[in-house]
């Protein structure tokens, strides 16, 4: 009979997604060393090799993979039976795992965590930063509960709350204060920095540019909006961030901010989680928390969002 335990399992399944003993014991909070004894010990028990050891890289093998799906279809049913007895408290308690886009993150997250807290004293945060595409699959595979985002995302198997309408901002040079500012047709003709491809704050930013996702020369890229910044500032461009971003990015680089005529571009903030999380009821909580935060830096919702490429 196979010992296997839900431990060994959740090792494993770091180790997969990972492909590296160390990245993998430091996402476990375990050493190196400790982390493989359990792998070894958990190969011992199911009998059949798991990875493949050889070189610089970490392979599974045929049969490690196929292991691998069954056990993230257990740990999750775990992490849902244990969900299941989380509703019947009457608030947030445990563990609770938030993704957030980049484009957030630095600006409204201290807010969320401080009122989070002082709410909710028995909440033990997990928080994950990452584009997009990135926390969809892992909120699909129930590796975070909620997620924090731009909206539309359009998937009927989640369920999108609303919570701001957020503006787009132009950022140019200081030496350009006193200059009008330009249309959405004359951005064309300017050097527009923009972030890297996979943020969906790019995309957005051409849909109001009305230009294709495709890269022309005039565009380049950085990492961050605070990369972005620190370029106009050196006169290489102009760029487009969201408000929000305003007083952290801006105070520290010669640069001016200016605002589009109305209807301004914007996007729609919004929180999202699986339908089937047992946590559904009390996801509301946090969506209330994440509005609170916004509207205490001035973004309450203001009526409905335009779409940036019906913008004249």
């Amino acid at each position: 009979m196979m010992n296997i335990t839900l431990r060994q399992l959740r090792y494993f399944d770091a180790l997969a997604r990972h492909g590296h003993f160390g990245r993998a014991a430091d996402d476990c909070a375990i050493s190196q060393p400790a982390l493989s004894m359990q792998i070894k010990e958990l190969e011992e028990s199911v009998g059949v090799p798991l990875f493949e050891r050889g070189g610089r890289r970490l392979r599974m093998t045929a049969f490690g993979e196929l292991f691998a799906e069954r056990a993230r279809d257990i740990l999750r049913g775990m992490d849902e039976l244990h969900d299941l007895a989380r509703t019947a408290r009457v608030h947030l308690t445990g563990r609770l795992r938030i993704g957030i886009i980049p484009t957030i993150a630095p600006y409204l997250l201290p807010g969320i965590i401080a009122k989070l807290t002082a709410r909710f004293p028995y909440l033990e945060l997990g928080l994950r930063e990452a584009v997009t595409t990135r926390l969809l699959d892992e909120l699909r595979e129930g590796q975070l509960d909620a997620v924090i985002l731009a909206l539309p995302i359009s998937d009927p198997g989640l369920t999108e709350v609303p919570l701001f309408a957020e503006r787009f901002v132009l950022v140019r040079p200081d030496s350009d204060r006193d200059k009008p500012v330009p249309s959405r047709d004359k951005l064309h003709e300017m050097r527009l920095l923009l972030l890297e491809e996979g943020h969906c704050f790019r995309d957005q930013a051409l849909s109001f540019c009305n230009m294709r996702p495709a890269r022309p020369r005039e565009l380049l890229d950085g990492s961050s909006l605070s990369t972005l910044v620190q370029m106009v500032g050196a006169g290489i461009g102009v760029t487009l961030i969201p408000e929000m971003a305003v007083p952290v990015e801006t105070h520290s680089a010669p640069v001016s901010v200016a605002r589009f005529p109305d209807p301004q571009p914007a996007r729609t903030i919004g929180l999202i989680w699986r339908k089937t999380n047992p946590l559904a009821g009390r996801l509301a909580e946090l969506a209330e928390v994440v509005r609170e935060a916004a509207e205490a830096q001035g973004l309450a919702a203001r009526g409905p969002v335009p779409d940036p490429a019906d913008t004249p």
